[in-house]
């Protein structure tokens, strides 16, 4: 029973979503579905993730948790460019930022360090890690101080997007080379005696070539929910006099970030913590270093180009977000109550942003 149950939840509320994005049902009971299925598709796009991973080791295997993890999130922003709401778009990206340093991170070490005392990982990939996200923290300042101060034109603003984007996609792909393979050993997970299985999860659930057909089936159903909940989100947020603000910074990022969470936590608790903190931090660099600059490119090659140039709120949130995340995660150990203490971080921006 409890084999079919995962499964059949799956494709009803998949089935339900696209009923009443068809049919044209109450925009409310729209959303609640097609954020519903994205849980469980991003759930089944962990899943199939974490299979796939095993075959391609550890390092590897948390790059692959945060890619596809963002997936979700991805479409969900392409959809918005493509619509032009491009305030929701940034809104959404600071979520996902601090949706993954905060909560998801959180959440790994608060379920980890419940079940073990500390956990260890590498403490030079740690240090990498946080000096990444200054990186992003500054190529996002950089044009919003430019502008703001009437130094540069909303022509040139554009124009340095597109420079700090190139600059950004170039960094991280040389940080992909750098970690995966000129200095993979030197950045190896810290092993421990005391790793753990849980139940049932001594091998991969399906074989490689149904892991990686999962993996595609999920990729797709997970770009028709994103498109069915994107349609509903402006709507939905006038009804109930919601920000773009706080819908894409904590709605969309929460949604998104399902499969992230359900990931890391359970590695947490196997006290496998350095992928973990792989998918949780990887994921917010590959956000901010990746996935924000191309969604620039992809709004000048659609004829609008969207500046990077993020408001005050949402760089002071990501600013804070990356401060304390990387505080707590530098010095290569962690416990309960570190997670406990970006929880809290995380609940004060939420309240903070939905009084916006």
């Amino acid at each position: 029973m409890k084999k079919w149950l995962s499964p059949a939840l799956l494709v009803i509320t998949f089935l339900l979503s696209a009923a009443g994005h068809f049919l044209g049902w109450n925009f409310t009971l729209q959303f609640i579905l097609s954020a519903v299925s994205v849980i469980f598709v991003a759930g089944f796009l962990g899943k199939a993730t974490e299979s796939v991973a095993h075959y391609a080791g550890q390092r590897l295997g948390g790059f692959l948790n945060a890619t596809f993890g963002n997936a979700a999130e991805l479409i969900i922003a392409i959809l918005l460019v493509r619509q032009g709401l491009y305030d929701m778009v940034k809104a959404s990206i600071t979520g996902s930022i601090i949706g993954n340093l905060l909560l998801v991170l959180g959440l790994s070490l608060f379920a980890g360090g419940l079940k073990f005392k500390v956990q260890k990982y590498n403490v030079t990939l740690a240090g990498l890690n946080g000096s990444l996200m200054i990186l992003g923290i500054i190529a996002l300042f950089i044009p919003a101080v430019f502008l703001n101060t009437h130094s540069i034109t909303e022509s040139d603003t554009k124009f340095l997007s597109l420079i700090v984007a190139g600059i950004l996609i170039a960094a991280y792909l040389a940080w992909l080379l750098f970690s995966m393979i000129t200095h993979k050993n030197y950045l190896a997970d810290v092993s421990d005696s005391s790793d753990q299985e849980l139940p049932h999860e001594h091998g991969p659930t399906w074989s490689k070539g149904r892991s990686i057909t999962y993996l595609i089936v999920a990729t797709v159903m997970v770009a028709f929910v994103s498109e069915w909940l994107v349609g509903v989100l402006e709507p939905v947020s006038h009804e109930y006099g919601l920000s773009e603000l706080f819908v894409g910074a904590f709605l969309v990022a929460i949604v998104g970030n399902a499969a992230e969470h359900s990931a890391a936590i359970m590695l947490a608790m196997k006290n496998k913590i350095g992928a973990a903190v792989e998918i949780a931090v990887g994921s917010s660099l590959q956000i901010a270093l990746f996935v924000a600059p191309v969604l620039v490119f992809i709004s000048f090659f659609m004829g609008d180009t969207m500046d990077i140039v993020f408001t005050t709120i949402e760089l002071v949130a990501i600013g804070v977000a990356v401060f304390i995340a990387k505080s707590i995660t530098q010095d290569g150990a962690t416990n309960w109550y570190e997670g406990l203490m970006l929880l809290a971080v995380y609940v004060i921006l939420g309240f903070s942003f939905y009084l916006v």
